[in-house]
């Protein structure tokens, strides 16, 4: 087969049935059928290759889990309910009681919350280093630390950090690097080809593209999966046949539509910097951008997300919302309608003051996920809700 991604991502299928199909068709079961007592017992033992429930794998997961697989360079990979259960199971997969996490100080909300309100309940703690000071990490390595974690561009302020270094640190100190590469997809870049050990989606966001399903996929070295299935296969958050579904279907347009949402990033973000009321933007592929050369050196686009700073702290912010007409406000990002959200407010509320500060969330700051709408229609709105 063709190793270009394109290819990968449309001619990577589950073997096809007696019908002979051409589309992978939906598998709406919960269990799968033995020929006898000997095939049962060795699929079971895992002797033989097979589906037994759909809890533990179903023909649509196992497709989309292994486009993802071959997108992201991996050895192997699982698929969840949704993003938030990816991470989670990671984490509570490969940690123990006492184990010790690294985490880059810039992480999406709920993340935030597992590692501060929920893995300590189990004896997992979290030490936050800048994401802009990588050098801050080593100091905080203890015997106990067992994972260094991070987002790449960040959630919510599209910060960008350096993963080969990262992937030297984790190298140097027999650590696992555990990458979130939601924002930038498979198709922008591949973080295991700079050190990573696992690489986490939220499959919901641009994986989907369309804001219909909810999905998630970890995807790595084949050691590590083997212990992530296991712990899945016991708790349950399995991904729905359907959803799986919708997100293989859904990968065989993901090379055309991030072009298109990046192309029309790249030329919002331009006009939109020069704007008086905008304090800052940030967008990884614009010189203004302090990280600009490393952004092109691991990313191959700069991504459909744009941060920036309205001039007036929380009530412009919030003006600006309230004055968006085509734009979405919604608890999403990746669709293929732009969605506009205020993080200090919402997805980022629960953060303190100096927590918010640390990562750059400003009361004014406003993220933009750019869809595939026409640009000049993107713009318009934004502009007048500015105005």
């Amino acid at each position: 087969m063709s190793k270009h991604f394109e290819t990968k991502a449309i001619r990577t299928q589950t073997e096809r049935s007696q019908h002979a199909e051409h589309s992978t068709p939906l598998f709406l079961t919960s269990s799968f059928v033995f020929e006898d007592a000997e095939e049962m017992r060795a699929a079971f033992a895992e002797e033989k290759k097979m589906n037994i429930y759909s809890r533990f794998t179903n023909p649509n997961a196992t497709e989309f889990v292994d486009k993802m697989v071959a997108l992201e360079g991996g050895e192997a990979g699982y698929s969840f309910a949704t993003g938030m259960s990816a991470v989670f199971n990671t984490f509570a997969a490969l940690l123990n009681a006492g184990d010790h996490i690294i985490s880059s100080d810039s992480v999406f909300g709920s993340t935030h919350s597992l590692f501060k309100k929920f893995l300590p309940k189990w004896n997992i703690n979290t030490s936050y280093f800048p994401a802009d000071d990588l050098d801050a990490i080593e100091a905080l390595i203890t015997p106990t630390t067992k994972i260094i974690y991070a987002e790449s561009p960040t959630n919510p302020g599209v910060q960008i950090l350096d993963m080969e270094a990262l992937g030297k640190i984790a190298k140097k100190h027999n650590l696992l690097l555990v990458i979130d590469n939601c924002f930038a997809t498979p198709y922008i870049q591949q973080p295991i080809k700079f050190g990573a050990d696992l690489v986490i989606h939220s499959a919901t966001k641009l994986i989907d593209g369309q804001g219909r399903v909810l999905g998630g996929a970890v995807v790595g070295r084949k050691e590590l999966i083997r212990e992530i299935y296991l712990f899945a296969r016991n708790t349950g958050p399995s991904i729905s046949p359907f959803n799986a579904w919708i997100l293989s279907k859904s990968l065989e347009t993901l090379a055309v539509r991030i072009e298109r949402h990046c192309e029309t990033a790249l030329r919002i973000a331009t006009d939109l910097e020069k704007h008086p009321k905008v304090n800052w933007l940030k967008y990884p592929f614009l010189k203004s951008h302090p990280k600009y050369e490393l952004a092109k050196k691991q990313m191959k686009l700069g991504g459909n997300i744009i941060a920036f700073e309205i001039e007036g702290g929380l009530d412009a912010g919030r003006n600006f919302l309230n004055n968006i007409k085509m734009c979405s406000l919604t608890a999403n990002l990746g669709d293929s309608r732009t969605i506009v959200s205020h993080p200090a407010s919402t997805t980022h509320s629960k953060l303190s003051d100096e927590e918010k500060s640390a990562v750059g969330i400003t009361n004014g700051m406003i993220r933009i996920s750019i869809g595939l709408e026409h640009h000049e229609d993107i713009m318009n709105d934004v502009l007048e809700a500015l105005s």
